[in-house]
């Protein structure tokens, strides 16, 4: 609706970024849900699609407006629109790491957390089965990640004549790449153990985190958008 009263996609502020992120975490939770059982994770979607949608209303929240002109290109649907479904699928893979590191301490664990540990074993995976789960859907963000940041120098250029003009914004979605980068080289590096390497991983969420809601908010550049 938002889309349809100002006859654009809706992905011009933050609100609107955060209502079309909070579909697309959704649709990607229903899509994964078609080929297993992951009813178990359904909790930890919904969770920060709820905590995503508060603060689009009460924080985010934007009126409807037109875009200022850079960003009146068709390189906004194919940039935003796969920034989008990567955001997506790492936050559903970081919701997975937390859910591996939780049932991977459990399994180790001795003592009075023995009766938690049976509860936590007939309601999820077993931490292998979590670790790989959570690799699969980075390594499928991942390198829509990679073609997000190439979109947007490509855009960048014909915005403002430069591929790359260190604003905050290209500086963190770089920052973002390399993090997510190291997760994937960390896993694929003998000495590493998988649980080692998911902590870069839910670093690379940090990142993002910051990226969205200080980078987009409180950092003055090319990209300061957010309409708040």
């Amino acid at each position: 609706m938002r889309g349809l009263s100002v006859m654009r996609p809706p992905w011009g502020n933050m609100f609107e970024f955060a209502t079309t992120g909070s579909l697309a975490v959704s649709l990607a939770f229903c899509l994964i849900s078609l080929r297993r059982d992951v009813r178990w994770l359904g909790l930890f979607v919904v969770g920060p699609v709820l905590l995503t949608l508060g603060l689009a209303i009460t924080v985010f929240y934007t009126e409807a407006s037109q875009l200022m002109p850079s960003l009146k290109s068709v390189w906004l649907v194919i940039h935003v629109s796969v920034a989008i479904l990567s955001v997506a699928l790492f936050t559903i893979g970081f919701s997975v790491t937390i859910l591996y590191l939780v049932k991977s301490w459990l399994e180790a664990a001795t003592g009075p957390l023995s009766r938690v540990r049976a509860t936590v074993k007939s309601a999820l995976p077993s931490a292998r089965a979590l670790d790989r789960s959570a690799y699969s859907l980075h390594v499928v963000a991942f390198p829509m990640w990679t073609f997000t940041l190439i979109a947007g120098a490509i855009w960048a250029e014909q915005a403002w004549g430069h591929y790359w003009n260190w604003d905050p914004k290209e500086v963190w979605t770089f920052v973002i790449w390399v993090v997510y980068a190291a997760y994937l080289h960390a896993r694929a590096t003998t000495g590493w153990s998988a649980r080692s390497a998911s902590f870069i991983a839910l670093a690379g969420y940090g990142c993002i985190l910051v990226n969205y809601m200080v980078v987009n908010v409180y950092f003055v550049g090319q990209h300061s958008y957010s309409g708040m």
